[in-house]
Order: C-alpha cells, then sequence, then structure tokens
C-alpha cells in the first residue's frame, strides 16, 4: 500500500479507484472490469508522471523526507556483504541515529557509515530519527579513524533533518563533534564518497558529507537549515515554507551547478519510495565506480589535498563575479 505525498492526492484517488474495481472483481468472478481497471492505470501513470516532470523545491523537500524512502540501514543490507558494525564513541554512548562499520561494496573493503531515521514509530524515536548527538559524530570519527589506519574507503549516507539541538546534546559538546567529524574529512587520506539519500540538513549533514565526491538522489535535498526554520527566522511564519524552499536552492540539480555536489543519481518515477530496490541499486553502481575511480586516480596526501581544494573553491566563482 502506497502513501501519498499532500500534493499526490489526485493520483491516490485514481489508483484507489482501480484497486477497489478489481477488488470487487475478486469478490464476483461474473465481473470484467480489467478494462476500465487499466484505463485507470494508464490515467495514474500518465498524472503521476506530469507531478514528477516538474517538482517543486517544496514538493521536493516532501519527497525527500517520504516515510517509504530507503533508509541507511536499507543501503547497508542490500550493498554491503561481510558488514560488521561499530557502535559507542568510548566516551559516552551509542547513538543509534549514527550507523556505521567495516563492510564490502561488490570487491572492494570500506567503512560504511550514516545517518538512520528508522521506518516505523519504534524505531524512529530509537533512532532520534536521524538526528545526531556529540556521541554519534565521535562515533563517526571513530569510523574515519578507523578507514584511515587500514588505508579503507569511506562510504557516507547522508540522511537527516540536522543534528539534535537538545540540552544534554549541546552540554555534551555538539558543535565541537560536528566540527571535529568536518575536519576528520578534511585530513583522511583515503578516498570519500557521500551520497545524500534524503534529507541533507546543516552541519549535520556536512559532519559527513565533506567527501572527494559528493552526491545526491534526484529528489534530495541538501541545505543550510530547513524550509520552515528558515521561514521562520525571514519571516517569523513557519506557512512561509514554500517561500523558503524556492531560496535555499536545496535541490540536487541547483546543487549541481552552483558546484556544490558532483553528481545526480536518477530515481524511478515517483521517486525511490515507488522503487526502493532499483533506487538502491543505482546508487550501490554509482558509489562503486566513484570508488574505482578515486582509488586509481590519486592516493594519500593528493587525495586529502584533492578534496580541501574542492571545498575551499566552493562560492569563489560567485565572489569573483
Amino acid at each position: 500500500m502506497n502513501n501519498y505525498l499532500e500534493f499526490e492526492k489526485p493520483l491516490a484517488e485514481i489508483e484507489g479507484k482501480a484497486e477497489e474495481l478489481r477488488a470487487l472483481a475478486r469478490n464476483n468472478n461474473e465481473m470484467d472490469v480489467e478494462g476500465e481497471a487499466q484505463a485507470l492505470d494508464a490515467k495514474a501513470d500518465k498524472l503521476l508522471k506530469e507531478l514528477y516532470e516538474d517538482l517543486t523545491p517544496w514538493r521536493k523537500c516532501q519527497v525527500a523526507r517520504h516515510q517509504d524512502r530507503p533508509h541507511c540501514r536499507d543501503y547497508i543490507n542490500a550493498l554491503f556483504t561481510e558488514y560488521t558494525p561499530l557502535a559507542g564513541d568510548r566516551n559516552f554512548a551509542d547513538d543509534h541515529a549514527v550507523m556505521g562499520g567495516l563492510g564490502r561494496i561488490g570487491d572492494i573493503p570500506v567503512v560504511v557509515m550514516g545517518q538512520e531515521k528508522g521506518h516505523d514509530t519504534k524505531t524512529r524515536i530509537e533512532r532520534n530519527f536521524g538526528m545526531a548527538r556529540p556521541e554519534g559524530y565521535r562515533k563517526a570519527i571513530r569510523l574515519m579513524d578507523l578507514a584511515d589506519r587500514f588505508g579503507l574507503p569511506i562510504v557516507a549516507l547522508v540522511d537527516t533533518p540536522g543534528a539534535y539541538p537538545g540540552k544534554g546534546a549541546e552540554e555534551r559538546g555538539q558543535s565541537e563533534a560536528i566540527a571535529r567529524s568536518t575536519e576528520r574529512c578534511l585530513n583522511v587520506k583515503s578516498p570519500i564518497v557521500s551520497v545524500v539519500i534524503g534529507e541533507g540538513g546543516s552541519g549535520g549533514a556536512v559532519a559527513l558529507a565533506t567527501a572527494n565526491s559528493v552526491m545526491m538522489l534526484e529528489h534530495s535535498v541538501y541545505s543550510v537549515i530547513s524550509p520552515e526554520g528558515c521561514a521562520s527566522i525571514l519571516w517569523k511564519d513557519a506557512e512561509k515554507m514554500r517561500e523558503a524552499a524556492e531560496a535555499l536552492r536545496l535541490t540536487a540539480q541547483d546543487l549541481k551547478q552552483l558546484g556544490v555536489i558532483d553528481q545526480i543519481i536518477p530515481e524511478p518515477m515517483g521517486g525511490a519510495q515507488r522503487g526502493r530496490d532499483e533506487t538502491i541499486a543505482a546508487v550501490g553502481s554509482a558509489i562503486e565506480a566513484e570508488l574505482k575511480k578515486l582509488m586509481k586516480r590519486q592516493k594519500g596526501d593528493k587525495l586529502l589535498q584533492e578534496r580541501r581544494e574542492k571545498f575551499l573553491k566552493m562560492g569563489s566563482k560567485g565572489l569573483a563575479a
């Protein structure tokens, strides 16, 4: 059963009518409704294409947050073999919002990490909706230290509304942990590939996305603040999130044009939630291709220097103009 977004309500009505007709036919073998149901299917396919051909930034935010999109755990389970998780920050606790460990993608041994939002009420609470606390970023630093020590490439799967802003997190050094995680990304001599698979929110995302190659799924978003937060600050009205989403230039297409990301990974028609296996396979292929390219092209200090220069150059064209 599909979970529909607000702008998909007309589609829900059409697909619902087709399913109702087929349900009636299943209960009454004498009814022949397949022709009418197929006509509704064709109408639904056409509407789906129209809805997703030109999504507004705000609608892309809604798609990026869709509860049925594949999350970090889904990618790790499907793409990484011999996965061995690492837990805890050796200081305070194990933050379940960040998961990671050792594994293989294809024939490449890697360290993989990412933010996990959870898939139902229980796991979302356990994972804190993907909002990491300081211990989560310190776990990420442990993973990057491990990768650097053994010369393993790093794969980061980014999906977070942002770092957790709670009092306890601030008391335990949230901003310092984010800064140190970002710094560690810049100092690792192994290649780093990051993929924004849903939301990339603020410094909580940058702490895992300071990579040699940054990719985004077609309908994911990546920004310094959420549209609702931006609207609350600029207009004192969270309901102006649509205008804020336009102004933030947070879509994959905008960020590719601005040079913030390197590649856009296409999604199936209707978003990753309508083709989970296809999306996961596409992300896996893109990660493998980028890792092989990076591992072949440069190593060690040169790879590190290239990563630093990439981020130092961001925005320089706009400043020069």
